[in-house]
């Protein structure tokens, strides 16, 4: 199988994308030339992978059995040849990363053109999503996760930390008032994170005291960058990641708020990769950079 694995590989993307014209515009081939590596490796197996119609391409149930053996059978060669590899091998080939919305607009997206261009070689789709998705059910190869982590056997990176601050425009102060304390907080509107309750209690050290304050609002999201947004329009008070306020920290567009008594709360900021994958060229390529940008 080790010799078939650009065919396999071809089989994979073509199973993904849904047909050969798609595969061949990101690899170079024709598509002709993809519709040939299926052909030799239905040959080599002895069985139909795909029903090909003039409209249709879709797996056969042979080919419904194969994938997920095709995917086991590159994952142990690409970890073998990562393993021994020379440093100067060019990464190639393709990364599913996985990865919230603040993350990804606010600190991955920015740096991407340098990845590519360092990369070139690489291709990379990014799945976005505030809520915590299954990286093996979904086939992540590195899945981006911010806060603590659920004991999962795969393989934890450390990337860096993030913490929280709270604001809220200048609009919205101008005509509710400024909070001075933690409970003046329950006076206020505060902009809440769906799936996440525990975000919902702010912490603060007043006084040298721990303390916590279980804020409420009329206005809820599954997204951060959504909260971002309404704090911006004057609709509430947000707490929010540090690098996802950024922006609009500096340009004043938000006003920190409560910063003598509010905990930030540091968060991790992790890299999850299936064990033995961080040793894939293109899979250490990539984790490096984002240690990189943090």
């Amino acid at each position: 199988m080790s010799r078939l694995a650009p065919e396999i590989a071809a089989f994979m993307r073509v199973a993904e994308r849904g047909s050969f014209a798609a595969v061949a515009s990101e690899t170079g081939y024709t598509s002709s030339g993809v519709s040939r590596m299926i052909t030799r490796l239905e040959d080599a197996i002895g069985a139909k992978l795909f029903f090909r119609s003039t409209r249709l391409l879709s797996l056969t149930p042979e080919g419904e059995t194969f994938l997920p053996r095709a995917r086991s059978i590159l994952e142990s060669i690409e970890i073998a040849c990562g393993e021994l590899s020379d440093v100067a091998e060019i990464p190639r080939g393709h990364i599913r990363l996985n990865c919230g919305t603040a993350y990804a607009n606010h600190r991955l997206a920015p740096h991407l053109a340098k990845f590519t261009a360092l990369y070139p070689h690489i291709t990379l789709s990014i799945s976005v999503a505030d809520h915590r998705i299954d990286p093996v059910a979904d086939r992540a190869d590195v899945t981006i996760r911010v806060g603590d982590l659920v004991d999962s056997g795969l393989i934890a990176i450390s990337l860096g930390s993030v913490g929280r601050v709270i604001a809220a425009s200048p609009t919205y102060l101008a005509e509710h008032g400024e909070p001075r304390t933690s409970q003046d907080l329950l006076k206020h509107n505060c902009l809440l994170l769906n799936g996440f309750p525990h975000q919902a209690t702010w912490p603060f050290r007043e006084e040298g005291q721990a303390t916590s304050v279980a804020v409420k609002g009329n206005l809820t999201s599954d997204s951060a960058e959504t909260l971002l947004h309404l704090a911006v329009s004057g609709a509430g008070i947000v707490r929010l990641g540090d690098f996802l306020g950024a922006d609009a920290l500096a340009s004043g567009r938000l006003v920190p708020l409560l910063t003598r008594i509010h905990e930030p709360g540091e968060q991790p900021i992790t890299a999850l990769v299936q064990a033995g994958r961080q040793s894939v060229p293109r899979i250490r390529a990539l984790i490096q950079f984002l240690k990189s940008i943090h």
